[in-house]
């Protein structure tokens, strides 16, 4: 039997081992992609003193608005009309810009300033905002050039701009991007200096970066209420900077840009890869471009589903914006120059143009490829068929031509060949690194497979064959990425299975197995809750068909978890000295959270109020729900005090049991997760607690089947939520539930809380489960009726009469089988992201879905299920 301190220093070794291979196969699998440092000069692409292509504008408007998907601004149903008519008026050229994933603004602000396509880190540093690291500051950019070349730059709007480019801008005004219940406010801050900086002739570029539409689609989705009152916000931006350009002698020469950084997917999230995610609006604007007879018609019939007008991608704005604006293209650009805009220029200068853009971009495959320098210093073409033999011949083709339609032609098939080979090429990943991060996830693996094998599990095989089953296969599904994106069904299905078995062992009890029967059927509602996934998403479902469309059945639902909260938490606190504490304390924070979410449902999802609720939600409305919600989460915490301070500690002169020590703590926390969740996902909190009691009914035996059901039914909760492994996916709508302005560390924590918390209330109700199997262990002992269980040497621990050591030894145990089935997933998806680093979908899948395992092992296990189930353990002594 291994002691007690060995089995401690075997935990945290292990884990610790865990944690440090998670961050070095991390850091290896998103390494930062190497650039060329310095600004490009015209010099360097143009030989023999030849002069550039004369520049077609003197400044430039760049309004950013956030996840303006292409169809909000080209649709049949769009609030920008005013945009449309300068569309149809042919001074307005409209594009759809492909935004590569992952679609997160700081990346995306990247592509579109210095034309190269970031890297995957980048997704991790937008949500920094104390980061420094990814700053453009050494990196060409067309604000860099812009600078360069003596003018001066404005900035108002997301301070994101403000971390890309310090010291760049001469005024500005920066806004906190994740503040995502403010829809106005943050706009409006902006727009106050839209207005007077208009009349102001000292600045040569201007930046505008709205949030409020992107909050919109967070908290309340594309389709929301909100959406087309926001989008004629814009327009009205739009047209105020447009007729100024117009009337201004000194915005004559100025080019307005209306972009957007992303689109987003039918829940309003984004940073996946999904047609609305990648599709963004793009429109240049100007007089001037009246000269160019473009016709289009606004709104439009997309091609496809997002696909308006011609489709671009994001890195072609920087070489088009440069060039248009008379600036050397950016050294690290991968974009092409928007041909649309050449017939502004003579035939000559077309030329010219394109030349440059191709010279710009072999400069780049020369770094990466150093034979094409040689292939170029040939001067023909060799007549081979490889890649760079093809592209070098382009080249001679375009520089000996003497037919300036041919060499437009040529020098455009060059730029475009070597834009799919630069775009296409494989990110320069440490291998190394990331074999010894699995190397070191092996170990910690094997470390806790010593449990197995010195140890002894208590239980029967069946159980033990279960869990290595569960864990081997799930592991195995991280192999294809069909199965990553589908994960929920494969936990669909193993929960569904786990209720089968738990039906023939009712059976085999002589027990009717109604238990059983009222679990499969609270699990088949909550599959059907949240249709999530790739597959699927945007499908028809519980939440979306009918509780939107039965706000009244919803409510119903609502009030009846709300009043089991109260009767669990008033029956938990409940003593005979006195009869005022239990209802007192009980009835507050059910009351508080419950009209606080009608408070937020009143401000951004009407449509979920009965109209006979509405007079009473709007009245609660005007009470701050900042407020509201610090006040839930204030009375939570005193409740919680009163329970550690004089409920447990005895002070309050009533004898605890443990059980009845650990039950308050569950209960509040359901309160809190109720508060932390989409209004429509309350009614699963409420199910995931019935489904508790019936397990804790059926008197599960053994600790490894407790165990089981835990792990199941945490991946069962995340993904029933809502949750996937996309990006796009989380869900920051209470992400800001009483927090008055961003703060990165409880912002952090509220997003973690909102977006697991299924798993966390599964594994608060675990600790319950084992409590109670302990309580019956340790009666059962006491009668007789139970007799050491002789597995291995755990067996003394396992029946120590000693309720300390039970309890230690229970606590162990828990956390050694959480701990094996944690290692084994996370070297599985190492393993896979390894082997499948070259795959198409690495960066849209795999990437993403080791994000979430990160967050799984370095969050969820080692503070949820290690940390915070030990002090609940504990403070049940």
């Amino acid at each position: 039997m291994v002691q007690p301190s060995i089995r401690w220093l075997r935990l945290a070794v292990g884990n610790l081992l865990l944690v440090l291979s998670v961050l070095v196969f991390a850091k290896a699998f998103f390494p930062y992609k190497p650039f060329l440092q310095g600004l490009a000069q015209h010099a360097d692409y143009h030989d023999g003193g030849e002069t550039p292509a004369p520049a077609q504008f003197e400044k430039i408007v760049f309004m950013l608005v956030d996840a303006l998907r292409s169809d909000f601004v080209f649709g049949e149903h769009s609030g920008f009309e005013y945009t449309q008519s300068l569309i149809r008026s042919g001074v307005a050229i409209p594009f759809t810009a492909h935004a590569t994933s992952p679609t997160i603004t700081m990346p995306k602000i990247k592509a579109l300033t210095t034309g190269s396509i970031p890297g995957f880190l980048d997704l991790i540093l937008n949500f920094a905002e104390s980061d420094t690291t990814s700053t453009l500051a050494t990196q060409d950019n067309w604000l860099a050039q812009i600078k360069q070349s003596g003018k001066k730059l404005i900035m108002f709007g997301d301070d994101t701009w403000l971390k890309l480019f310090p010291g760049i801008f001469e005024r500005t005004d920066g806004t906190v991007s994740f503040f995502v219940s403010d829809f106005t406010e943050v706009d409006n801050n902006v727009t106050r200096h839209v207005a007077p900086e208009l009349l102001q002739p000292d600045w040569d570029a201007m930046i505008l970066h709205y949030l409020g539409l992107d909050h919109i689609g967070h908290k309340t989705g594309p389709r929301s209420q909100h959406m087309i009152p926001k989008q004629h916000e814009m327009d009205g931006i739009v047209k105020q900077v447009y007729q100024a350009i117009e009337t201004e002698e000194h915005l004559k020469d100025t080019l307005f840009v209306l972009v957007g950084d992303h689109g987003m997917n039918d829940g309003g999230g984004h940073g996946g890869s999904s047609s609305g995610e990648t599709s963004a609006a793009l429109v240049f604007m100007s007089p001037k471009l009246k000269a160019l007879e473009s016709k289009f018609n606004a709104p439009a019939v997309p091609k496809d589903e997002f696909t308006y007008y011609r489709r671009i991608e994001q890195s072609d704005v920087a070489p088009t914006l440069t060039t248009l604006l008379g600036l050397p293209i950016p050294k690290n650009n991968l974009g092409l120059f928007i041909q649309d805009f050449l017939p502004l220029w003579n035939v000559k200068d077309q030329v010219k143009i394109l030349n440059t853009n191709g010279r710009e971009l072999s400069r780049l495959i020369s770094a990466s490829y150093s034979d094409f320098d040689r292939l170029l210093g040939e001067g023909k073409c060799n007549g081979k068929t490889g890649q760079l033999d093809k592209l070098a011949c382009h080249w001679h083709s375009a520089v000996l031509s003497s037919q300036p339609s041919e060499q437009m032609n040529l020098f455009s098939a060059f730029s475009s060949e070597c834009q799919d080979i630069l775009t296409s090429a494989a990110t320069n990943y440490d291998t190394d690194s990331m074999l010894i991060a699995i190397i070191i996830g092996t170990i910690s693996l094997i470390l806790f497979t010593t449990v197995w094998v010195v140890d002894g599990v208590p239980g029967s095989g069946l159980y033990k064959l279960l869990f290595w089953a569960l864990s081997l296969s799930y592991s195995g599904m991280m192999i294809a990425s069909s199965y990553v994106e589908e994960e929920q069904q494969y936990w669909y299905w193993a929960a569904s299975g786990w209720g089968i078995i738990l039906l023939i062992r009712e059976l085999q009890r002589g027990e009717t197995g109604a238990k059983s029967l009222i679990l499969l059927l609270l699990l088949r509602l909550t599959r059907r809750w949240n249709q999530t996934g790739q597959k699927h998403a945007g499908a028809s479902d519980i939440t979306n068909t009918f509780l939107t469309n039965n706000p009244t059945i919803l409510w119903i639902l609502v009030f009846f978890s709300y009043t089991d909260m109260f009767f669990r938490l008033k029956r938990n606190l409940d003593t005979k000295t006195s009869v005022f504490v239990g209802p007192v304390m009980s009835i507050s924070p059910v009351v508080v959270s419950m009209l606080f979410k009608l408070s937020m449902a009143a401000l951004d999802t009407r449509e979920l109020i009965p109209s006979y609720l509405m007079d009473l939600a709007d009245g609660f409305a005007a009470v701050s729900v900042v407020t509201q919600a610090q006040l839930v989460f204030s009375i939570i915490f005193l409740i919680g005090t009163y329970i550690v301070l004089v409920r447990n500690s005895g002070m309050s002169g009533v004898k605890v049991t443990p059980l009845k020590k650990l039950q308050p703590f569950h209960d509040l926390l359901t309160i809190f997760i109720a508060t932390q969740s989409r209004l429509t996902n309350i009614p699963l909190i409420w199910f995931f607690n019935v489904m508790l009691l019936l397990l804790d009914d059926m008197n599960l035996d053994s600790l490894l089947q407790i165990t089981l059901t835990v792990i199941t039914m945490q991946h069962v909760s995340f993904f029933a939520l809502g949750n996937s492994n996309a990006i796009s996916s989380v869900d920051l709508s209470n992400a800001y539930n009483g927090v008055s302005g961003f703060n990165v560390g409880v912002v952090g924590i509220l997003t973690f809380l909102s977006n697991w918390a299924g798993p966390v209330l599964w594994t608060s109700g675990g600790v319950g489960l084992m409590c109670s199997w302990m309580g019956r262990r340790k009666r059962r002992e006491k009668s007789g009726g139970i007799k050491k269980e002789n597995n291995n040497s755990s067996s003394s621990s396992s029946s120590s009469s000693s309720s300390e050591g039970t309890l230690t030894d229970t606590y162990l145990k828990f956390a050694e089988l959480m701990s094996t089935f944690r290692a084994v997933a996370m070297v599985a998806v190492m393993g896979a992201c390894m082997a499948l680093r070259m795959h198409l979908f690495v960066w849209t899948v795999f990437s993403p879905k080791y994000l979430f395992a990160m967050v799984w092992t370095g969050a969820h296990h080692i503070i949820v299920d290690l940390v915070v189930t030990a002090g609940l353990h504990y403070s049940g002594r």
